[in-house]
């Protein structure tokens, strides 16, 4: 979970963005990050990892991060905004972090398809992450996360790498089995019967 400061030490929220590095951009986030930024910026500490995304307006932004890297700035981080990227979530969760989670969204060419959506509003649902679909979603979350870090926070576990490899199939069997579910329901909308026309030019 995030590391503690010292007591006598006034420092910046620290705020941990992470898009992924899938090659669709993800410019609706990084827009409202631009939006949101100005009027807090003096008390926040900014990293946005924006990936192919156009680099945002705003301190602290980097395309890409390592894998020691990200794990640095997860556990330095007081809150972690992520896309639905289901490895990225299962992180900020092992470093003790509720995620405020946007999913992409294909209708935007943010993504091949929906399991980011599909997948974050289930998991929304559920409890463990804290689902921001909207700008104001967002903002509200960041609101409330700023004045109180601490209803953003899960008990870490960062030794469990068993739990974790566990948890990673089941993710992985889940965004399946969802993916799977919403295939076949485009497959059933776009279906239609061949009619034969009659010879007399009616449809049988």
């Amino acid at each position: 979970m995030p590391r503690p400061r010292q007591p006598d030490h006034v420092a910046r929220a620290r705020v941990l963005v992470a898009v992924g590095t899938d090659k669709h951009p993800f410019d609706r986030l990084t827009g409202w990050l631009e939006r949101w930024h100005p009027a807090v910026a003096e008390g926040v500490g900014l990293t946005v990892q924006h990936g192919h995304t156009r680099a945002p307006g705003v301190p602290g932004a980097v395309a890409f991060l390592g894998h020691d890297e990200l794990q640095a700035a997860m556990a330095e981080a007081d809150l972690v905004v992520c896309h639905g990227g289901p490895a990225t979530i299962l992180e900020a969760r092992r470093h003790g972090h509720l995620p405020i989670v946007v999913p992409r969204d294909p209708a935007r060419g943010e993504h091949v398809d929906d399991h980011q959506q599909l997948f974050a509003r289930r998991l929304g649902a559920a409890g463990m992450v804290a689902l921001a679909e909207t700008r104001e979603a967002l903002f509200d979350a960041l609101t409330a996360g700023l004045a109180d870090p601490s209803r953003f926070a899960v008990a870490a576990d960062p030794a469990a790498s068993e739990a974790r490899r566990a948890a990673v199939e089941q993710v992985g069997r889940i965004v399946e089995d969802l993916v799977a579910a919403s295939t076949r329901r485009r497959q059933r909308t776009r279906w239609r019967p061949w009619i034969r026309p009659a010879r007399n030019g009616e449809r049988r």
